[in-house]
């Protein structure tokens, strides 16, 4: 597969080099779309390839194409070649690849509320909820705390230090619900008490966390308190429509249309179009996008066969290709080389990811003992409930670019999120038990549809 995308990419190389120009300042004399194009072409490729070797290492295929936007950004490309990577992306470039990335993350988030079922909690309630405050609240207090005492040198411009504090204590107590679903499969335990009870809690926690984030960026603005209590409102406005409205409108919608066969056909732009709409809407009030996307497929009907049709194919094009220019963004402003300039800053990352990794494990693994479940399953819960993924990467983007946390803070939070993601996989085979996983029959088992986003 390497070489033959190597085959395939080498005639436009070969091509191109004739027109590479020789120094930065002739890089404005090349044409914006081809360069837009090539880089396009190379991104989706070196995220794919990287995602089908860390699959074949055992790590889901999400932390390669991670590695591939960074293998693109500064701390590789750039590094290696500075002329090569200003060609590819010059500031025109990269905004076209951020405008369509920004694309890629609405639809994601849309999907992701689409496929968020949380009404399994009944069945394990206690567990759950356990889990979810202990998961949330240590990794949480932990955070802040970290964060306060590095505030010089990981905050933002942004003037409110209590902003600050929170979201990176929120940041560092965010568990990634589509990896996290995507490993329950792989390792089949997305039918068992464990995987039910580490999926719905990661379910909730990830709607308490777009909760909190909505607040925090609310308080973000620079018109002060006047603007904090408007921005609240018209999210608050917007949540009472999508509950009261858009939900029984689009429940009516699903009723009628599933009685033609085209139904596909004809829910598919409606939701893709109200997806973005919403993400627009949110924009517009003073919040990310993701939100308004991710608000509006909470709204969608559960358990209908066209739903489920209908997120797998937005998946393909979405993941294929949309998603990894979000990576490769990510990639591009995550740079090694702000942590490489000094031992102190090192020292701050290990101190953030063994906060991180020790809070989220024990608070998740010490809730589901006091819960009542078993130690191996509780060790094993713990495991799962530190996978990060897409979902910090998500948050960490944000806050970079609310510039609530600078470019330190940001590549902290993705090191961190890479990490935690990887270990995931390993530390579930270290915990597993020696006999086979079995479900256990005093307990009710249900299996999740396979979430295919992330």
């Amino acid at each position: 597969m390497a070489i033959a995308g190597a085959l395939i990419l080498i005639g436009p190389v070969v091509v191109g080099s004739s027109v590479l120009p020789r120094t930065v300042a002739d890089v404005g004399h090349i044409d914006p779309l081809a360069r837009f194009l090539i880089a396009l072409a190379s991104i989706v490729l070196l995220c794919h390839l990287m995602g089908g070797l860390l699959r074949k290492l055992g790590q889901p295929g999400v932390i390669g194409e991670i590695l591939g936007g960074i293998v693109l950004g500064p701390s590789v490309f750039g590094a290696l070649w500075p002329g090569g990577r200003a060609w590819m992306f010059p500031p025109e470039v990269v905004a076209a690849l951020e405008m369509v990335a920004q694309l890629g993350l609405v639809t994601f988030m849309f999907v992701l509320g689409c496929e968020m079922h949380v009404h399994h909690a009944r069945v394990h309630r206690k567990a759950v909820g356990c889990v979810v405050a202990g998961g949330i609240g240590l990794p949480f207090a932990g955070g802040v705390a970290v964060a306060a005492l590095a505030q010089p040198v990981l905050a933002g411009p942004v003037p409110q230090s209590m902003t600050y504090l929170l979201f990176f204590g929120l940041a560092v107590s965010i568990t990634a619900l589509p990896v996290l679903a995507r490993i329950l499969v792989d390792l089949q335990l997305d039918g068992q008490r464990l995987g039910v009870v580490a999926l719905t809690s990661a379910a909730i926690s990830d709607g308490i966390a777009w909760l909190a984030l909505t607040v925090i960026l609310a308080a973000t603005g620079t018109g002060g308190t006047g603007q904090v209590i408007t921005t609240a409102g018209l999210a608050a406005s917007l949540t009472a429509f999508v509950v009261l409205c858009v939900r029984p409108t689009l429940a009516w919608v699903f009723r009628y249309a599933t009685r033609y066969q085209a139904a596909d056909q004809l829910l598919l732009p409606l939701l893709l179009s109200g997806a973005i709409a919403f993400a627009a809407a949110t924009h517009l009030i003073g919040l990310h996008p993701v939100i308004g996307a991710f608000l509006f497929g909470l709204a969608v009907p559960r358990g209908s066969a066209v739903v489920t049709r209908i997120s797998r194919q937005l998946h393909g094009f979405t993941v294929l290709v949309l998603l990894p220019l979000f990576f490769a963004g990510v990639g591009l402003s995550t740079s090694l080389g702000l942590l490489g300039d000094s031992p102190e800053h090192w020292l701050l990352f290990g101190v953030v990811l063994l906060v991180a990794i020790v809070t989220k494990f024990a608070g998740a693994a010490g809730a589901a003992r006091l819960a009542g479940m078993p130690s191996n399953d509780g060790l094993r819960l713990g495991a799962l409930m530190n996978c990060r993924g897409v979902t910090e990467l998500v948050v960490a983007t944000i806050g970079l670019q609310s510039q609530i946390i600078n470019a330190l803070g940001f590549t902290v939070l993705v090191l961190v999120a890479l990490i935690t993601t990887a270990t995931t996989g390993p530390l579930m085979q270290v915990f597993a038990p020696r006999r086979a996983n079995q479900d256990l029959q005093d307990e009710p088992s249900v299996r999740e549809p396979d979430t295919r986003v992330g």
